[in-house]
């Protein structure tokens, strides 16, 4: 503010009157004291104004990394937040191995002093609400008392089974996520539904668990394409294990998808970019993103969300990684 005062020709007193919005300062000295703070890129402490206000404007979205999945979520946040009048915070609290707990640090560290509310994504302790108002986005263990936001990973895992099956896969194997989410669980629930409804029995040798991740994903995807009588086709359970499954198959010398379908889940960019564009499951995360903080910002307003878990709905987005077995 001396800054500001010292361009302007004012006092540092005129220059808070300004800023704060109070009595007491003519037009032509507001009009001149606002340029020179546009003009020096001047803002007030967030910190500071919390401790006078108790509020700051400003939504969080608090990821445990940033990645594929997160960061369209927060494309979704960031193109619906315009007319709400908050400003956004994207922050990254599980640098140190996205260990249970990521979310109260980060709630701690931030809430209440930098943010007036926040949307964590897949967290795993959804009751750390350290006194702000919080919206769960895909929580580790499914909907509670929080407000939260997911999609029908169930119908999801469903659809990309009889996709393959309708081509007419039989042998058809499962690259699962982490166990210990719920997303993961119900995608694995819907494989199995979709096998038992066409009478298919589920070869056991053929699920494995690919955690979401492609380092993870490598090694059971070379399991699986290795067996001596490999799957002709695969649904893993996001769009990274499935790009990096038909990664593995090149390397095994096998053509995708002549020789191997394969189905992710997710439908993140990199999906439709992959070689050969990728067969999957889109749950409209911008579509989340955008819904988590609809619901956050009427809780911000005194509005309990209604209903307080909103399950969206997928779609299967064909594209060339699929196609009839020929073997």
């Amino acid at each position: 503010m001396e800054d500001v005062a010292r361009a302007a020709g004012v006092s540092v007193a005129t220059v808070s009157k300004v800023v704060n919005s109070r009595y007491g300062v003519s037009r032509a000295t507001f009009d001149k004291v606002t340029g020179v703070i546009d003009e020096l890129g001047y803002a007030t402490s967030l910190g500071a104004q919390s401790l006078r206000s108790h509020t700051t404007n400003v939504i969080g979205v608090l990821v445990a990394e940033f990645e594929p999945f997160s960061s369209e979520l927060l494309k979704g946040v960031s193109d619906a937040i315009g007319p709400t009048g908050y400003d956004l915070l994207a922050f990254s609290g599980g640098h140190r191995g996205g260990e249970v707990g990521w979310e109260r640090r980060s709630l701690s560290r931030l809430g209440g002093t930098l943010l007036d509310g926040a949307i964590i994504v897949t967290p795993t302790v959804v009751g750390a609400q350290n006194g702000i108002p919080v919206v769960a986005v895909d929580p580790h263990t499914g909907p509670s008392g929080v407000p939260t936001v997911d999609a029908d990973n169930f119908a999801g895992g469903v659809l990309a089974t009889e996709h393959l099956l309708a081509l007419g896969h039989r042998r058809i194997a499962l690259l699962g996520g982490r166990s210990d989410l719920e997303s993961a669980r119900q995608r694995e629930r819907g494989f199995r539904h979709a096998m038992a409804e066409a009478g298919v029995e589920v070869d056991e040798a053929l699920v494995q668990a690919g955690d979401y991740r492609a380092e993870t994903a490598d090694g059971p995807a070379h399991e699986l394409l290795s067996l001596p009588q490999p799957p002709t086709a695969v649904f893993a359970a996001n769009d990274l294990s499935a790009i990096r499954t038909m990664e593995v198959a090149r390397e095994l010398g096998l053509r995708v998808p002549e020789d191997l379908s394969v189905v992710g889940f997710d439908n993140v960019p990199e999906s439709a970019m992959s070689l050969p564009p990728l067969t999957t499951v889109d749950q409209s995360l911008k579509t989340i993103g955008a819904t988590a903080l609809e619901m956050l910002v009427g809780l911000l307003e005194g509005r309990t969300p209604d209903p307080t878990h909103v399950c969206l709905p997928v779609s299967l987005v064909p594209r060339a990684s699929t196609a009839a077995p020929r073997r």
